[in-house]
Order: structure tokens, then sequence, then C-alpha cells
């Protein structure tokens, strides 16, 4: 069964069993990202990271799109603090996705546009509709996709990246999925199904074990080959020591399901 949890002006938290579900609620502004927005996007992931029943989370827009990126109607004739603090936040709440120990799937129906094409690349996991269309048109409108451009150029290869971000124009799900920007693309009827079953795969391993991980991952991808092995070796001889992963091993010899005790 579905549960409500805090109650937001902007968006919609749920948890149903070991599933979070975030979904922003701004269908009018087609899910644009204002300030007050990102803000409480930035207070439910972090809740979301505090609570031990949560074991994966999936992110996905009510209305018309998925995210237009951020809201053009508040960034007209402001000063340059005003600027770099809205992207101080954009930028916080990119980090506080990646920095949960919850896996993030972004549940993609429609499109992604600016800072939701950001948003989406920044998710560790996609699954978009065959619907869906990704870009990063802000060179358009004079304003170029900089901040997106971190989380784009981290998941899609350096030339199909720069193509985005030089045109401006929309890919398709499918070229999004060749690009490595998208896991899965599913017909529109089946993305919800799709998306849940892919959340329920990762959530039957050790929500310990797979925090972990997690947060190995994105540490060890900015360093040179031979530090990234010296810090993951430490990582996994420590995950060696849980007591998740002794019974996943003894489980895994005794041909039996394992019992995960969280520690």
């Amino acid at each position: 069964m579905i549960e409500a949890e805090k109650s937001y002006e902007h968006i919609i938290h749920e948890r149903d069993g070991a599933v979070a579900y975030v979904t922003m609620n701004r269908p009018k502004k087609r899910n644009a990202l204002s300030l007050a927005h990102m803000q409480e996007l930035i207070a439910c992931f972090e809740a979301i990271g505090e609570d031990k029943e949560t074991s994966i989370v999936i992110l996905r827009g009510e209305g018309p799109a998925f995210c237009a990126g951020h809201d053009l109607s508040e960034m007209v004739g402001r000063d340059p603090e005003f600027y770099r603090h809205l992207f101080d936040v954009c930028c916080d709440l990119m980090r506080a996705i990646q920095a949960i120990p919850q896996p993030v799937i972004a549940q993609v129906h429609a499109t992604a546009t600016a800072a939701g094409c950001q948003l989406a690349a920044t998710c560790d996991l996609v699954v978009a509709a065959e619907e869906a269309k990704f870009a990063t048109p802000g060179v358009r409108i004079g304003l170029f996709c900089s901040t997106p451009m971190v989380a784009l150029s981290r998941a899609v290869g350096q030339k199909k990246s720069m193509e985005m971000l030089l045109t401006g124009e929309f890919i398709s799900a499918e070229d999004a999925l060749a690009a490595g920007l998208v896991n899965k693309v599913v017909p529109a009827e089946e993305l919800e199904s799709v998306t849940r079953a892919l959340a329920d795969k990762i959530a039957e391993a050790s929500p310990l074990v797979v925090g972990v991980g997690k947060g190995a991952f994105y540490r060890q991808l900015e360093m040179p080959t031979e530090q990234a092995y010296a810090y993951t070796k430490e990582v996994m001889s420590f995950n060696a020591t849980f007591a998740d992963a002794q019974e996943g091993m003894c489980a895994f010899l005794e041909k039996r399901p394992p019992e995960w005790r969280g520690r």
C-alpha cells in the first residue's frame, strides 16, 4: 500500500514498502525547477537518505513533462547574487541525489530539458517511455546549459553531449539509450511497471551494501585508475566484514535466500 509521507507544496513523497516515490507536482509549469521546488526536493531527498525503511527511490513528474528545466519566469531581471544562489541550490540538488545511500531511478514519461535533462542524467538509473525526449536547449535562449553539461557529459560521450549542448536539439529516447543517458526504453503503458520491477530487483540486495557501493561508485569515478583501485580495495575489504556480506556468502554456498540484517 502506498503511504503518503511529509506534505510539500511542489512535490509528493510517498512510500510503498521499501520503494519511495518522489513526484514533481507542478504540471502547469511543466515541473520547472523554481527555487522553492528545488529546495523541497533537496529536503525530501535528505529525509529519504535518513530513512532506514526506504531502499530505493523513483523520481517522476506529473503532467505533460518530466521537467522543463529552470523556471524562467523567476529568472528575468534579477541580480548576479540571485543567479548565483539559484545555481548553488541546483548544484546542491544534484549532489543530494547522488549523496543519499538509496539508488534513485528517474521515470521519464515525456520531455526532460535543460536542468530537467540534468536531473535525469544525475539519477543513478533512467527508465524512459518511447515518447520521452531529452535536450539541453539553453544555447537557443542565450543561456548556455553549463551546469547541465556536468551531469550530461558524465553520462554521455563527449561528442554527443557537445552536439546536444551546441544545437539544443531534442534527442529521442532511443537515441538517449544508445548514447548511455537512459537504461531502458519501454512503451508508455509499461513505464510504471518496468520501473517498479527494476526498483524491486535492486531492493532485493542489502540496502547497507548498496549504499556503500553507490557512494564508492561516485568517489572512484574521478580518480586515476591506480588510486581508484587502492580506494575500492579498502572499501571492499571493509564491506567483507559486514554481517550482511558474511550472510550473503554463506547463503550462496548453502543455496538459500539471504536474510539481511543491515549491519
